[in-house]
């Protein structure tokens, strides 16, 4: 979908594959055509950025598009996420709670990207 956008919650490393993964038998990598947008960006000292950063962080990682997919390694920071694009405004947003622990299993069904997002 061209109007979505998948924005992956975990480090930088573990999104483009140079990190090992915390559980074992997952690849490393990310969905391909997911965007890195690390949970911690829309923290300053444990709290959520203001409104307008968060919208700020969301519409550069998102590049502009409105329909918001997250995911981490199992779906729990995803969720910080979700909250940050809510007080940002977005709505009708979607978490995908198996993400990595999932996707990341070994599957020809799930492709795996690794190294930087690409446009």
């Amino acid at each position: 979908d061209p109007d979505a956008a998948v924005l992956d919650a975990r480090s930088r490393g573990r999104f483009e594959g140079t990190e090992p993964e915390p559980r074992a038998g997952l690849r490393g990598g990310h969905m391909p055509g997911a965007v890195s947008l690390p949970f911690g960006r829309l923290l300053d000292e444990g709290r959520m950025l203001p409104p307008d950063e968060l919208r700020a962080a969301f519409a550069g990682a998102a590049g502009g598009r409105e329909r918001l997919y997250f995911s981490c390694g199992s779906g729990v920071t995803a969720c910080v996420l979700a909250l940050g694009a809510e007080l940002a405004g977005y709505r009708g947003t979607a978490v995908y709670d198996g993400s990595w622990s999932e996707w990341g299993l070994p599957s020809p069904d799930r492709p795996v990207a690794t190294g930087p997002e690409r446009d």
